[in-house]
């Protein structure tokens, strides 16, 4: 039985795939690129003590608010509930207790490889928020929770946006409350100031603590090295990328896999429910992306004019972020499922397709341009000289040549490069590269022999 399983073992290809999820993959990993260039392009280290430091113009505020309203975290969001829902596309084999070894084994594998390439995007491709790593070793937990019940397992999905409500590790309730005393407490410093009464050391205290928190400087060491490793060569720039790395997964390895695993969790629910790939009626998905919008946009509009006001007051989202997160990108998926009903949503959305089955290859493709083409010191050498409006303009050319690419490519290939690849190392075995029809043009073998080898190989692929 083992043996007819690994036999049975393959890549979901041809029609067996299902369009709304490659739809839904390719929107997510293109929108991606929004979040990552501004990583890319500015300094990090400005832009994360005041967002107005690399630029403040009507577009830029345009953007940055169009962006983080609509796509922060929403489409990490989205990778992440197809990750839940790819591991049940893959454990179909699997789901009874006696299922055949060979799945987990493939599943595992797989997941190693997905491992190795997010290493090799880390330190040769340098983009330290490299998200491979990240959701290979959630991957790693998930496989024996794919048998619970889709309301256990957004329960236990949950739990990372109660964790980060509550204050854990940073943020949330705790310093909501604190935050808010402490504005009462410099109301009423500043109402004695104002009456002429002489200070007591408490509230000049309290005075000192509020003007630290209103300090937008950004780290100067930090700056520095950005502005020596954009000048360099190669060593500095990439001893640059592996320290931010290494700071963040000092103190957020853990958080980013809890939450990785967190969503995925939720995707194999929506799996189940057969939300994410558009089994419910056209009147669910429409409850869908109203409660998801309805309440996560609300919930950003209402942190967006937070961070705008520029006051270190308390902020809502410290509490309902996470929430904000998940309720938003369920109603990209509920309105991906919808558009995809109709003749004209599903013209408009059709391009996303073969982007999101060759997603990999175009996440890979985004990290090589950018860190090596476009804002290297030994390429264009564009770093620093964008602000948000512009970073918006350079992203959203990237999506399209992305689209063209992708759908160009996959007129002739089976699958992008790296999925290939991925695949073949998976299997173990050499995967399909050309598309079914298509003849390898360097080929001395035209013979009817060979070519009824091919159309086999082809059809064990379907």
């Amino acid at each position: 039985m083992v043996g007819s399983s690994n036999a049975a073992l393959a890549p979901v290809a041809g029609r067996a795939r299902i369009d709304v999820l490659d739809v839904l993959r390719g929107i997510a990993i293109l929108g991606i690129f929004y979040i990552n260039v501004p990583y890319m392009a500015a300094s990090v280290a400005s832009f994360s003590a005041d967002i107005r430091l690399i630029g403040w113009t009507p577009a830029d505020r345009g953007a940055w608010v169009l962006v983080n309203l609509f796509l922060a975290g929403t489409q990490r969001g989205l990778l992440q509930f197809l990750f839940g829902a790819g591991m049940m596309v893959m454990a179909r084999k699997a789901m009874e207790p006696d299922g055949p070894v060979a799945v987990a084994d493939l599943y595992y594998r797989r997941n190693f490889w997905l491992l190795a390439f997010g290493l090799f995007d880390v330190f040769v491709l340098l983009w330290p928020g490299d998200i491979l790593h990240i959701y290979a070793l959630a991957a790693l937990f998930l496989f024996p929770f794919r048998r619970l019940s889709p309301r256990v397992l957004v329960t236990l999905g949950l739990g990372w946006a109660v964790l980060t409500g509550i204050g854990i590790p940073e943020h949330g309730a705790r310093e909501y409350a604190e935050r808010t005393v402490l504005a009462r407490q410099v109301a009423a410093a500043e109402a004695s100031v104002h009456a002429g009464a002489t200070l007591s050391p408490e509230e000049a205290k309290t005075l000192a603590e509020w003007r630290k928190h209103q300090i937008h400087a950004p780290d100067a060491a930090l700056l520095a090295r950005e502005h020596t490793a954009h000048q360099g060569g190669w060593r500095p720039y990439a001893a640059l990328a592996w320290s931010s790395w290494n700071r963040v997964t000092d103190e957020w390895l853990f958080w980013n896999v809890l939450e990785a695993f967190c969503t995925m969790l939720i995707g194999v629910a929506l799996w189940k429910w057969g939300v994410i790939q558009g089994l419910r009626t056209a009147r669910f998905y429409w409850w869908l992306l109203a409660a998801g919008y309805g309440f996560g946009l609300t919930a950003r509009v209402i942190g967006v004019a937070e961070t705008l006001s520029f006051a270190p007051g308390p902020r809502s989202l410290w509490i309902t972020g996470e929430f904000a997160r998940l309720a938003i990108a369920l109603g990209h998926l509920a309105l991906v499922n919808l558009a995809v009903r109709s003749r004209l949503g599903n013209a408009i959305l059709a391009p996303f397709k073969s982007a999101g089955r060759m997603a990999f290859s175009l996440y890979f493709l985004q990290q090589f341009v950018g860190m090596y083409l476009v804002f290297a010191p030994w390429g264009l050498n564009l770093w620093g000289r964008f602000g948000w409006g512009a970073m918006a303009a350079v992203s959203t050319l990237g999506v399209v040549l992305q689209l063209v690419l992708a759908n160009l490519w996959l007129r002739r290939f089976a699958s992008g490069p790296l999925e290939w690849a991925w695949r073949s190392l998976a299997y173990a075995k050499l995967q399909p590269f050309l598309r079914p029809g298509i003849s390898a043009p360097l080929l001395p073998d035209r013979s009817p022999s060979a070519s009824g080898a091919f159309a086999a190989a082809a059809q064990a692929e379907r």
